[in-house]
């Protein structure tokens, strides 16, 4: 069994879910599963995959774990009490091998937001440990070891970097849970404080580490069909965090709609009121060096501000961007594959993306346009005329 407990996810699936029961238990949500490597043959293990689904709609939230979420200071008691009766439902996600052919398999999650939220993460872990363990079985860790050896020496031992603390985000894309875990224990050992913490519950709980995680594209995205007029959908959803969570959890992440739209809307009140935003596409250093001037813009001083950066990370470009940033403002750097996947084969670069919120297409217009994922071009090219995005005519933007 692959996942053996409902916390062995990220942390911000409980921080959005506590947002969904509270202010959208109604909303119904499309969920499709993407491979980006190509040649992947994944058709083989579609039985597996489904045996792993039904023993992950299995579990239950142990009293154990439920005392564990509720004694976070942000997490609410009436929160807690449906985890205790939340069960996921195996009824919700459909897996077929795909009309495309090439090996490629089709995942839809379609159902209730609150009770459909939790498969994402956990069923890309298990997707990626039962295409590991098939194709590379009994595989060495020695060249894994070596390499995270390597990785936490050069954070650990190099002048200047000693205020440089990394997280562990890469749940989704792990080689195993048990690799998962050795990866997450060797950093808390052998990088101290330089180590700030885990996204995934399950391994905060286990090891004493701090969760860390705040929210996805995916509530931004809902928000296309559940708040205002479109244009101000991005700016409503950042209004229902803030009355949720007073204060707490204060990372708004800025790429859904590109860093321009994002900056149009984060105005003065979102730059006093939010902690900091998090970078996930385009160019970092770019992207750091127009929020800093965005928050000087807005008479925030920006060495109060945190910088949270999470797109594609390795020790050497975490490394790089403290360098440039350092002293300018607070930073965080939440390191994913490079950290859980990087044992020798190469890593699956695979995602589960919302498509649709109560019937109505949603779509992110990432600045890594690689990153876009919508079935409906039309409304894309809507997106784009509304929040005043524009069109790179190279790329493209919708993914049938």
């Amino acid at each position: 069994m692959i996942v053996s407990s409902l916390l062995d996810t990220d942390l911000y699936k409980f921080s959005m879910m506590q947002v969904v029961l509270h202010h959208y238990p109604a909303a119904q949500v499309e969920y499709k599963f993407k491979c980006r490597n190509p040649g992947i043959d994944l058709v083989p293990y579609i039985d597996e995959i489904r045996a792993e689904l039904h023993q992950l709609c299995s579990l239950r939230f142990t009293p154990k774990e439920l005392d564990y979420l509720r004694s976070w200071r942000f997490i609410k008691s009436d929160f807690v009490d449906f985890l205790g009766l939340f069960q996921l439902n195996a009824k919700y996600v459909d897996i077929q091998p795909a009309q495309a052919g090439r090996g490629e398999i089709e995942i839809r999650i379609r159902g209730p937001w609150l009770h459909t939220i939790l498969f994402e993460v956990p069923l890309l872990a298990i997707i990626n440990e039962v295409y590991f363990r098939n194709t590379r079985p009994g595989l060495d860790l020695g060249e894994g070891r070596r390499r995270l050896r390597d990785k936490i020496a050069l954070l650990r031992d190099t002048d200047g970097f000693a205020g440089c603390k990394i997280a562990d985000y890469g749940t989704r894309r792990r080689f195993s849970r048990r690799w998962h875990e050795e990866v997450v224990t060797a950093l808390r050992d052998g990088l101290g404080e330089q180590f700030a913490g885990t996204s995934n519950v399950w391994l905060a709980w286990k090891l004493g580490l701090t969760p860390l995680g705040t929210l996805a594209h995916e509530y931004l995205q809902a928000h296309q069909a559940l708040g205002p007029r479109l244009r101000d959908s991005q700016v409503a959803a950042l209004e229902t965090w803030a009355r949720e969570y007073r204060g707490d959890l204060g990372i708004a992440l800025s790429d859904v709609y590109g860093l321009s739209a994002f900056l149009r809307d984060f105005d003065m009140y979102f730059c006093k009121l939010f902690d900091g935003t998090r970078h996930d596409s385009g160019d970092p250093f770019a992207w750091g060096e127009r929020v800093l001037a965005h928050y000087r813009a807005n008479r925030v001083d920006p060495r109060t501000k945190i910088l949270v950066f999470s797109d594609g990370l390795d020790i050497p470009k975490v490394m790089a961007l403290y360098k440039h940033f350092h002293g300018r403002c607070q930073l965080a750097f939440g390191v994913g594959t490079n950290l859980t996947n990087d044992v020798g084969p190469e890593a699956l670069q695979i995602v589960i993306k919302m498509i649709r919120c109560n019937g109505q297409p949603v779509a992110k217009i990432s600045d890594s346009p690689g990153k876009n994922m919508c079935e409906d071009s039309a409304y894309v090219a809507y997106l784009r005329q509304v929040f005043e995005i524009p069109v790179e005519p190279d790329r493209a933007t919708a993914v049938a």
